[in-house]
């Protein structure tokens, strides 16, 4: 389960306007029209693309690295996790796409090199593999070691590109919108990328080979040629239909809806923002400390199992591929549902902390129920289980999501959710390489393979719960009160 966002992590400070600013607005007639509800769809493209790259990522080659390759879950899990922990590089291509526009565009010439270069890097890294199973046949070599350095390299560069593009678009999401739109248009976008992880694995289950007479453990072990030509087949379609979804969502946006030029005049704090102020930001205020402890907590708890969920399907229940790439539908099935119950029932009536706080427990709930279902070995109550999982992770994610955008203060966003932005990613990093670690750890522990994978559920159960406890030591007044000032101190003052 997965899905890579192209989260507000940019930093956009071309669009905020600095405190005190006397700057009069522009005039109406030369203001950009206020962008269309069919326009925020088609941007929503993007990030359906990205969800369904997602899907071929960490659904995909995730599981065939570990089951069908027998790749230890640590190693295959790390090299995957290489894409998301060259984050930093998002702060720079945001500065990037802000001070040297490409064909007199700022955002939309980098989204779409990156969005080339990502589908081009996502079908050289399955090559890869392959050259990593090939060197399997005699057991670990030095060729083998060879190769799996090559594949951690490539996926390096997947992260870049993927930043190029991710960080430049979540720019222009703020430069075509207006702070009465703003939070419309990040639902609708948020909501396309759970389609893009639904379309994602519907597709690859699709294009993946079908076991004749139901045999899925003699599809992977015994035809790995037949695996091998659908899997290429897949990467190589797939990408390149990302690449023309991410060339229809932006094409012509930023010419008509861009407000970036009337903004940009007001600002000039594009060479404070790096990495190591945006962390001093994060960290002047103690309750803004704690409130990202919480979120780091979450999202780790929240993803662990992205790196192992397709091959607890393989080995636990004996799914095939095409199978177990189909489970992403049904979580992202739930989540698009929690997301949209959130936003217009639960959270109106409990609070966006409440919210959650009721997210993260259920979340814990429900990987306890997943450990459950192991022990049947019900392919079909593993479906359910994760339509519920999908749906708890959607109340938790947009109730962080919105707590954390109501205390941010609005001189500062830029770089506060740009860093927040960074903060995330490097969790889902670390998310997927300690999932992959506790499996392994697990394997060694429990004679049983259930067992094994149980551990990596229960350990995200108990980082949810501790989630919950962080998040009840948050003072928001407090933070409300106090975090604006804090910022305001660091960048006028220790920032200079």
């Amino acid at each position: 389960m997965a899905s890579e966002v192209a989260k507000p992590d940019a930093p956009l400070s071309r669009t905020i306007e600095p405190m005190n600013s006397s700057a009069p607005p522009p005039p109406l007639d030369r203001r950009p029209p206020n962008l269309p509800l069919i326009t925020m769809l088609r941007l929503g493209l993007y990030q359906m693309g990205l969800g369904i790259m997602s899907v071929l990522t960490l659904g995909v080659l995730n599981r065939v690295m570990i089951k069908e390759l027998a790749i230890p879950a640590t190693i295959a899990a790390g090299t995957i996790a290489m894409h998301q922990f060259v984050a930093p590089a998002r702060l720079w291509f945001g500065q990037m796409s802000d001070a040297k526009p490409i064909g007199s565009y700022h955002r939309t010439g980098y989204i779409w090199i990156g969005s080339a270069l990502f589908a081009i890097a996502s079908f050289v890294a399955v090559q890869v593999m392959w050259q990593i199973g090939d060197s399997l046949t005699g057991g670990w070599s030095g060729q083998t070691t060879a190769w799996t350095g090559v594949l951690a390299l490539v996926f390096v560069c997947y992260g870049i590109a993927l930043s190029a593009g991710s960080t430049p678009f979540a720019a222009l999401l703020v430069d075509v919108s207006d702070e009465e739109n703003r939070s419309k248009l990040v639902g609708v976008v948020w909501s396309m990328l759970m389609v893009g992880i639904v379309v994602g694995a519907l597709i690859s289950a699709k294009l993946l080979p079908q076991p004749v007479g139901g045999d899925c453990q003699a599809l992977g072990s015994t035809d790995l040629t037949l695996l091998r030509a659908a899997v290429n087949r897949l990467f190589l379609i797939v990408p390149a239909l990302v690449f023309g979804l991410g060339i229809l969502a932006t094409v012509g946006v930023e010419r008509k809806y861009s407000r970036f030029a009337q903004r940009s005049v007001l600002v000039e704090r594009d060479d404070q923002i790096t990495l190591k102020r945006a962390l001093r930001v994060l960290t002047a205020s103690p309750q803004t400390g704690l409130f990202f402890t919480f979120l780091l907590f979450m999202t780790i708890s929240l993803f662990m199992q992205d790196a192992i969920m397709e091959s607890y399907g393989g080995q636990v229940f004996g799914m095939c591929v095409a199978d177990t790439t189909r489970l992403n539908a049904f979580w992202g099935t739930g989540t698009l549902l929690g997301i949209s119950l959130t936003g217009f029932a639960i959270a109106p009536r409990i609070g966006k902390k409440q919210t959650a706080k009721l997210g993260c427990v259920l979340v814990a709930c429900c990987l306890i129920l997943i450990i459950l279902i192991g022990f049947t070995a019900n392919p079909k109550l593993l479906q359910y289980g994760l339509l519920l999982f999908g749906f708890a992770s959607g109340i938790t994610t947009t109730g962080a999501i919105s707590l954390m955008l109501d205390l941010t203060a609005a001189e500062t966003a830029g770089t506060f959710i740009g860093a927040w932005g960074l903060a995330q990613a490097m969790a889902r990093a670390i998310a997927t390489v300690l999932g992959g670690a506790v499996l392994d750890l697990g394997r060694w522990i429990f004679p049983s393979i259930t067992l094994a994978y149980a551990l990596v559920f229960i350990t995200q159960a108990i980082g949810m719960l501790t989630a919950v406890w962080l998040l009840s030591r948050v003072n928001v007044n407090e933070f409300r009160n106090n975090t604006k000032a804090a910022i305001t101190a660091v960048m006028s003052g220790e920032l200079d």
